[in-house]
């Protein structure tokens, strides 16, 4: 699960790393009417869901080298809740 965020979005994406390929994919775009971190939570349950429903359980969080804090949390977090596994 892969996270990168601009000053303005937030993208996730869930990637198989043996062949490279994106499997699940979700992004902020749309939501510019929330405050970032509730749009990072979506985000992350976007993802979660998304996931889930194409047999993704467990994860690896990649957090492309950001502090995890803020936004990249928020998304770690509501991934988590949503019910994928660490």
């Amino acid at each position: 699960m892969s996270v990168f965020r601009s000053n303005k979005q937030i993208y996730v994406q869930i990637i198989n790393d043996m062949t490279g390929t994106t499997l699940v994919s979700a992004s902020s775009l749309g939501m510019e009417t929330c405050p970032k971190k509730e749009q990072a939570a979506k985000v992350g349950e976007l993802a979660a869901k998304k996931a889930l429903e194409a047999g993704i359980t467990a994860v690896v969080f990649d957090r492309n080298g950001y502090l995890y804090h803020g936004r990249v949390k928020e998304v770690a977090d509501a991934a988590r809740n949503g019910g994928l596994k660490f």
